[in-house]
């Protein structure tokens, strides 16, 4: 990621589809760490020039200090992705998101017509994508989603609500962005209404180490936002940790305290709210 953009690293990445701009005025109320309007799979082929015509009026009215936006446009192979980027572009300070990102030339391609402080989110939700995500993520991205939908429809294979299908490539893309010191955002969970299955998802990309989780309705922000901000406790454990390695003590609460500890609880607070990346 350059240094010139600040760190964009979201509990929630809430998608909303291009075609309904109305829920653009939304955002703020609904208050994602980041939202998504998407002119690629929530748009019908028919209708992706005027739900791109629809979204962009709808964002050159959004206050700016209202929320962190991106528009995911169509895939660099698309024939809707040059009209969406230049669209995308006269925005100036809406990010962009990449789908089935699997060539690290698009992202030059992304950089040369965007201003440097533009934040790009890739998705890694292909075969190949995932087989190349180490390199991939090497490139100038600040933040990689796994998709596990399109994964198992490109490589043939059945979701099933357990996920064990898909926890090699869910482990592999955290790794990758782990590597690369790119913000991870785990996989979408398509029953809207079933709370209790999102919120096991979200503890389980968590447990991978996932620092956020892509939102596919309202109602799942405030479930992520509950899922990847630290408890109190555990933030009390954290703060007793570096206070126990500042000053020599070798154990808290029966634990002991080392370098790996230390890790640990810098990563638990740095998930707190207003810490880089992390909205209030």
């Amino acid at each position: 990621m350059s240094g010139s953009r600040p760190a964009l690293n979201p509990r929630s990445l809430l998608f909303m589809p291009g075609s309904r701009p109305e829920m653009v005025a939304k955002i703020a109320g609904i208050a994602p760490d980041a939202a998504v309007v998407d002119l690629e799979d929530a748009v019908p082929a028919a209708e992706k020039r005027s739900a791109r015509k629809a979204a962009v009026a709808a964002l050159a009215e959004l206050d700016a200090a209202a929320a962190i936006v991106l528009v995911r446009v169509n895939p660099t192979a698309s024939p809707w992705f040059a009209d969406d980027l230049a669209a995308v572009s006269g925005l100036g300070r809406v990010g962009v998101v990449l789908p089935k990102y699997e060539r690290r030339e698009e992202i030059d391609l992304l950089r040369n017509r965007l201003s440097p402080d533009v934040p790009i989110v890739v998705g890694l939700e292909t075969v190949r994508g995932v087989a190349e995500c180490r390199q991939l993520l090497r490139a100038d991205v600040d933040v990689a989603y796994f998709g596990a939908e399109d994964y198992i429809a490109d490589i043939g294979g059945r979701r099933t609500a357990g996920g064990d299908e898909v926890l090699y490539p869910r482990s592999e893309v955290r790794l990758a962005a782990f590597l690369a010191g790119v913000s991870a955002v785990d996989q979408a969970v398509v029953a809207i209404r079933d709370d209790a299955r999102f919120r096991a998802d979200a503890e389980q990309g968590r447990a991978i180490g996932y620092t956020g989780k892509i939102c596919v309705h309202p109602r799942q922000v405030e479930l992520s936002h509950e899922v990847f901000t630290p408890t109190p406790e555990e933030v009390r454990h954290a703060r007793a940790v570096l206070r126990a390695a500042d000053d020599g003590v070798a154990v808290v609460g029966a634990q002991m305290v080392d370098d790996v500890h230390v890790r640990m609880a810098r990563a638990v607070l740095s998930r707190l709210p207003g810490a880089a990346g992390v909205r209030d």
